[in-house]
């Protein structure tokens, strides 16, 4: 089974509403592919509160689902899960490739970043319905790999 890592700060929002949706819709894709999320830097979300943010949790039983790891506490990255990953993908690049250049420069390169901006930037119906899109459109790239 191939794995995909999704970064963003504080893996409390949008890596995880990616890691659940990926790990909910890879089922149907026919494709052995299984998401892990984890915090870029986790200290910066001091002001989150419980496992999983309320937007992220809304954004899944909007869309019939239901958080299978709700329970689960942010978990900061660490080089062995980007040792472990066979796509890394950072959230939003403005905020992200800084801090990847800063925490793991050896795997800066390696990501690949998208725009999906905090909820300071962007609203997150909109930044949700985006990163839904972008990982349908992830999900159509593996599966033509695998034709």
């Amino acid at each position: 089974m191939k794995a995909i890592l999704f970064l963003c700060t504080g893996n409390y929002y949008r890596s995880r509403f990616a890691e659940e949706l990926f790990n909910h819709r890879v089922a149907n894709a026919g494709i052995e592919w299984l998401a892990q999320s984890r915090a870029l830097a986790i200290e910066r979300g001091v002001h989150n509160v419980g496992a999983i943010s309320p937007f992220a949790l809304q954004a899944l039983q909007e869309r019939g689902l239901s958080a299978k790891e709700r329970e689960r506490w942010p978990r900061q990255c660490t080089i062995a899960d980007l040792e472990a990953a066979d796509c890394i993908v950072a959230l939003d690049e403005t905020e992200h490739r800084p801090l990847m250049l800063e925490r793991f420069p050896r795997w800066a390169a390696h990501a690949e970043y998208w725009n999906i901006g905090d909820v300071e930037i962007v609203s997150p119906s909109v930044a949700l319905a985006a990163l839904d899109v972008q990982i349908e459109a992830l999900l159509e790239r593996l599966r033509a790999l695998h034709r």
